[in-house]
C-alpha cells in the first residue's frame, strides 16, 4: 500500500478526538509531504538537525500545512534551535530541561512531560512517583504551557502493556483536574496504538504503519 493508502486507512480507523502524529525519523522530505497531502496534520521528528535539514531552519517548508512535534530527546545545547522549528516538544524529561526551555523561550512553549511509566533504565523520563511535584514546578515556569503527557512503555505481554497504559491514563486524569490546559495523552505506536487508544490515549505516534519499515 502507498503512504496515501496507509494514512487513509489509519485515519478512518481512529476514533473521534484521537490525533495522529506521523513519526518521520529518517523519512525523506518527499515522503513526509506525501503523508501531509494524504491528511496528516502533525509530523513527529526525533532530531533537531534532521528536522532543520528536512523542513528548513524555521520549518518553512511545512509551516501552515502541519504541526511539527519533537518526539525524541532534546539536548540542552539545541534548545534555541528547537524553539524556532517545533510547535510542541513532547519529550521534556527533566525539570532542568524545562527550566532551560523557559529561559530561552521568547513566547509560550507547548510541552508534554515524558513519563518512564515502565521504569526502564534505558529510557529517559519522569518516574511515576516524581510526576505530581515535577508537574507543579514545571507548570509554574514562565513561558511554559504544560499541555500533555507522553510515554513509550514496551512489553510483549499485552496484559502488562495495558497495565502501563492504564496507569498513564489514571495519572493523566488526576493531573488534568489541576492543570486545565493538559488535554493530550500521547502513547501508542505502530505495534500497539490500538491497545493504547482502548486504554485512553488521544495522541498516537505512528511511523512504520505509514511509511513502512525503515531502511538501515
Amino acid at each position: 500500500m502507498s503512504i496515501r493508502d496507509n494514512v487513509g486507512k489509519i485515519l478512518s480507523e481512529l476514533p473521534p478526538g484521537v490525533m495522529l502524529v506521523a513519526a518521520a525519523k529518517t523519512q525523506t522530505q518527499k515522503r513526509v509531504l506525501e503523508a501531509i497531502d494524504a491528511g496528516v496534520k502533525i509530523i513527529g521528528e526525533n532530531y533537531v538537525q534532521e528536522a532543520e535539514e528536512k523542513f528548513g531552519k524555521n520549518a518553512e517548508i511545512i509551516r501552515g500545512k502541519a504541526e511539527l512535534h519533537l518526539i525524541g530527546t532534546l539536548q540542552k545545547g539545541k534548545i534555541s534551535r528547537a524553539l524556532k522549528i517545533f510547535d510542541v516538544i513532547e519529550s521534556v524529561d527533566s525539570i532542568p530541561l524545562a527550566e532551560e526551555i523557559s529561559k530561552k523561550a521568547k513566547v509560550g512553549v507547548k510541552i508534554f512531560l515524558e513519563i518512564n511509566i515502565s521504569d526502564e533504565k534505558s529510557k529517559s523520563g519522569f518516574k511515576k512517583e516524581a510526576i505530581p511535584e515535577s508537574a507543579k514546578r514545571i507548570s509554574a515556569l514562565p513561558r511554559i504551557k504544560l499541555i500533555g503527557l507522553m510515554a513509550m512503555p514496551f512489553s510483549q505481554d499485552e496484559r502488562i502493556l495495558r497495565r502501563y497504559f492504564g496507569e498513564m491514563k489514571k495519572i493523566f486524569d488526576e493531573l488534568k483536574i489541576k492543570y486545565p490546559e493538559m488535554k493530550f495523552l500521547s502513547m501508542g505506536m505502530s505495534s500497539d496504538y490500538k491497545i493504547a487508544i482502548e486504554e485512553g490515549s488521544n495522541v498516537v505516534r505512528i511511523g512504520t504503519a505509514i511509511f513502512g519499515e525503515r531502511e538501515n
